[in-house]
């Protein structure tokens, strides 16, 4: 089994976009963590933008498939945090400069 490194993680988190705001989750700044043990276990916290937001399941079931298309991928574990709140300063530089913000 080869270690899952995080970049790879990233790189996959960054395939799911937010279907009404159109940035992938990791640039909107919703990923609050990531950890990946020794047997490939990933566990990533992350939040949304607001507690109503009608995508929260789309962008939770999106997450979990692109993770566990991974090779030599273990447990997937998601959690949904509200702590620390999401903020627009969340939103990577990146981001900012192609939305022009």
């Amino acid at each position: 089994m080869t270690k899952i490194a995080m970049p790879e993680v990233i790189v996959a988190l960054k395939g799911c976009v937010d279907p009404e705001i159109g940035l992938n989750i990791v640039d909107l700044g919703l990923i609050q963590g990531i950890d990946v043990d020794d047997s490939n276990n990933v566990k990533v916290k992350l939040t949304m933008t607001s507690p109503m937001c009608p995508v929260t399941s789309v962008i939770l079931a999106d997450v979990q498939l692109r993770l566990e298309r991974l090779h030599d991928i273990g447990t997937v574990d998601i959690d949904l945090v509200w702590d620390p709140a999401w903020t627009p300063e969340m939103i990577s530089d990146e981001a900012r400069m192609s939305m022009n913000v």
